[in-house]
C-alpha cells in the first residue's frame, strides 16, 4: 500500500473511531484522548516542527544560490521570475481576502486549543523592519520565519555571486537537502498514525461539526484556485501571451490529468513540458528552463492553500489577524513557494512555517490534513499550469525582441 492510501486510510479510521467516540462513548473520550490518541498526535506535530527550520534555511539557500547569478539567468530568467512572484503575491492576496470574506471557520466549531494564546502582533512597519535578522541563530531559534528567509536568501544570493569559489559550500548544502529529503520520507511514514491520532481528538472532540468545518475549507480553496486561473492566468495568455485560453487549456489538458491524478509538479515535468512545446509552441529553450524552474519555485496553487488555512485555522480558534499579521502571512507564503517543491510532506511543514509566523498553534494542522489529499489534487494543477501559462508569456516576448532585432537595420 502507498504512503498516499496509508494516509487516507489513517484519516478515513480517524473519522470513523472519532465519531464513535463523539456520538456513543462519549464517556471514554477524554481519557483515551489525553492518554492515547493527544501524545500520538503531539508526536507527529513535533517531527514536523523537528524538520521546519532546517528545511526553510537549506532549500531557500539552494534555491537562490540556482538562480541568481545573472550569467545564468538572463534577460528570461528576470522575466520567469518576475511573472512567478507577481502571479503568486496575486493568489495569497485572493485567498486571504476570500477567507476573511467567506469566513470559513466562524460558525459553532471550536478546536479544542488549551490555553491557547496570541501574543501581540507588531505593526506593519516593525513587520518589515524586522525582516534583516540581526542574530539569524536567534532568529531560528525563536522560529522568527521572515528573518529566517531573509537570512537564506543573503546566504544563497552570495553563493550565486561567488561562483566556483563556493562550490564545495554548495554541494554541503545540497547534501543537507538531500539528507532533510530523507528525513520528511521518514516522518511521513509516521503520518498516517500522527493523521490517525489528531483526526481522531478534533472529530470526537467536535463530531459533526468538524466534518463540516472541514467540507467549508476544501470548497472555499477549490474555489479560490479557479478563481486564480479565471482571473490571473487567462488575461495572462490573452494579453501577454496573445494567446486564446481555449487553445491553451485544449493542449494543455493532458498534463492537467497527469497532475491532478498524480499530485506531483515533478512527476509531471515531463508530460507538461511535451505539451508546451508540441501543443502550445513554446521554443525548447524557454520550456526548458520556465517549466522546471517552476516546478521547485512556482506554486500558486500551494500559497492559496496556505493563505486560506491560515485564515481558517485563526478563525476556528477565535484570533482575529491583524494587518500586520496579514502583510506576513502575504510575504511568508509568497516567499515559501521557493522552498516547497520535493518530496511528499515537505507542502505540510511549509504551513507550518506560515502557522509559525503569526503565532497560530500547529495542532490545527488536523483540520487541513483532513481533506489535503483531495485539495493537493487541485492545487497541483493549478502549479503546473502557472508554469505553462509562464512559459507562454515569456516565449511570445523572447519572439517579439527577436523579430524585432530581425527588423532592425543591420
Amino acid at each position: 500500500m502507498s504512503l498516499t492510501s496509508r494516509i487516507l486510510t489513517g484519516i478515513g479510521l480517524g473519522f470513523v473511531v472519532g465519531l464513535i467516540l463523539n456520538l456513543w462513548l462519549s464517556d471514554f473520550f477524554d481519557p483515551i484522548n489525553t492518554y492515547v490518541f493527544v501524545p500520538l498526535g503531539k508526536i507527529f506535530v513535533n517531527l514536523i516542527k523537528m524538520l521546519v527550520i532546517p528545511i526553510v534555511f537549506v532549500s531557500l539557500v539552494l534555491g537562490t544560490a540556482g538562480v541568481s547569478d545573472p550569467k545564468k539567468l538572463g534577460r528570461i530568467g528576470l522575466k520567469t521570475i518576475t511573472f512567478f512572484f507577481i502571479t503568486t503575491a496575486i493568489a495569497v492576496i485572493l485567498a486571504l481576502s476570500a477567507a476573511l470574506l467567506v469566513k470559513p471557520g466562524v460558525g459553532k466549531f471550536q478546536l479544542p486549543m488549551d490555553e491557547f494564546e496570541v501574543t501581540e502582533a507588531p505593526s506593519v512597519i516593525d513587520t518589515l523592519t524586522n525582516i534583516i535578522p540581526t542574530n539569524p541563530i536567534t532568529a531560528m531559534t525563536e522560529e522568527a520565519m521572515l528573518q529566517v528567509i531573509a537570512f537564506s536568501l543573503f546566504i544563497g544570493f552570495a553563493i550565486a555571486r561567488l561562483g566556483e569559489r563556493t562550490n564545495g559550500l554548495k554541494r554541503i548544502f545540497e547534501q543537507l537537502n538531500d539528507m532533510l529529503m530523507y528525513l520528511v520520507q521518514l516522518v511521513m511514514k509516521y503520518a498516517p498514525i500522527g493523521a490517525f491520532a489528531l483526526i481522531v481528538t478534533v472529530i470526537g472532540g467536535e463530531g459533526l461539526d468538524g466534518i463540516a468545518a472541514m467540507f467549508k475549507y476544501f470548497i472555499l480553496v477549490v474555489t479560490v484556485l479557479i478563481l486564480h486561473v479565471l482571473i490571473v492566468y487567462c488575461p495572462a495568455l490573452s494579453f501577454f501571451g496573445k494567446m486564446s485560453p481555449l487553445r491553451f487549456f485544449k493542449g494543455f489538458s493532458p498534463a492537467m490529468i497527469v497532475a491532478f491524478s498524480t499530485s506531483s509538479s515533478n512527476a509531471t515535468l515531463p508530460v507538461s513540458m511535451e505539451a508546451a512545446q508540441k501543443k502550445l509552441g513554446v521554443s525548447r529553450t524557454v520550456s526548458g528552463f520556465v517549466q522546471p524552474l517552476g516546478a521547485t519555485i512556482n506554486m500558486d496553487g500551494t500559497a492559496i492553500m496556505q493563505g486560506v488555512a491560515t485564515v481558517f485555522i485563526a478563525q476556528i480558534v477565535g484570533h482575529d489577524l491583524t494587518v500586520g499579521q496579514l502583510l506576513t502571512i502575504l510575504l511568508t507564503a509568497t516567499l515559501a513557494s521557493i522552498g516547497t517543491a520535493g518530496a511528499p510532506g515537505v507542502g505540510v511543514i511549509m504551513l507550518t512555517m506560515v502557522l509559525t509566523s503569526v503565532g497560530l498553534p500547529l495542532e490545527a494542522i488536523a483540520l487541513v490534513l483532513g481533506v489535503d489529499r483531495l485539495v493537493d489534487m487541485f492545487r497541483t494543477t493549478v502549479n503546473i499550469t502557472g508554469d505553462a501559462v509562464c512559459a507562454v508569456v515569456v516565449d511570445h516576448s523572447e519572439r517579439k525582441l527577436e523579430q524585432v532585432n530581425a527588423d532592425a537595420p543591420g
